[in-house]
């Protein structure tokens, strides 16, 4: 994806960040129990789209870090799977 291609996308995202070849979310949410929840619920989109995010989870606070290793940067995968995760409910 082109520069403008990826900016056009992030328009469609909620609360993602473009952060060199990757976007970044960071939710925060009640305690640890509600992070894991949410991160399981995230574990199973991404083996969905067989594309896995990185994550951090630092007590209630995830961070998910989406990019595509084999392309060397951001393609339409990332946007898919975030799009996903971002239909997840708080």
């Amino acid at each position: 994806m082109n520069l403008s291609e990826i900016t056009k996308t992030m328009k469609e995202l909620e609360n993602w960040s473009l952060e060199d070849n990757t976007i970044v979310k960071i939710s925060e949410f009640k305690d640890f129990k509600e992070a894991l929840d949410f991160v399981n619920k995230v574990g199973e989109i991404a083996e969905k789209h067989g594309h896995h995010p990185d994550i951090i989870i630092n007590y209630n606070k995830v961070r998910l870090i989406l990019t595509t290793h084999s392309s060397g940067g951001l393609t339409e995968k990332d946007f898919e799977v975030a799009k996903e995760i971002d239909s997840l409910p708080d």
